[in-house]
């Protein structure tokens, strides 16, 4: 994977609920933040994804690439807290108290239904 010169958040641009999340964190980031929100689908996006090994290219999930680090699923949503102004950045700690099975498995149940209950 080539490395990049800022970290990148791949979301589902055909879902309600990702486009939101991406018009949250802009609206948030701090003076510092280093992300670039990008479509799966659009060009940038595919291109990026193609550099991805095989097993993660066939997860349906938000995808962040952190300093050439690939995070998914919770742990993805996470550390995007990471790219927020100070105070949304305390509760980056708190997240991770949730074990990882329970995060995964409410995610996926919002991933699951979220074109169904967040249409653009």
């Amino acid at each position: 994977m080539t490395s990049q010169k800022y970290d990148v958040l791949l979301i589902d641009g055909h879902c309600g609920l990702c486009s939101r999340l991406g018009t949250f964190l802009t609206k948030r980031f701090s003076k510092s933040a280093n992300l670039k929100i990008v479509a799966q689908d659009e060009d940038e996006g595919i291109n990026i994804i193609s550099e991805l090994p095989e097993h993660i290219k066939q997860i349906d999930s938000v995808i962040l690439i952190r300093k050439d680090i690939v995070y998914y699923y919770s742990s993805a949503g996470i550390r995007c807290l990471l790219y927020l102004k100070w105070w949304w950045k305390i509760l980056y700690p708190f997240a991770w108290i949730v074990p990882l099975p329970i995060r995964n498995l409410v995610y996926r149940v919002v991933s699951k239904n979220r074109k169904r209950f967040f249409k653009n």
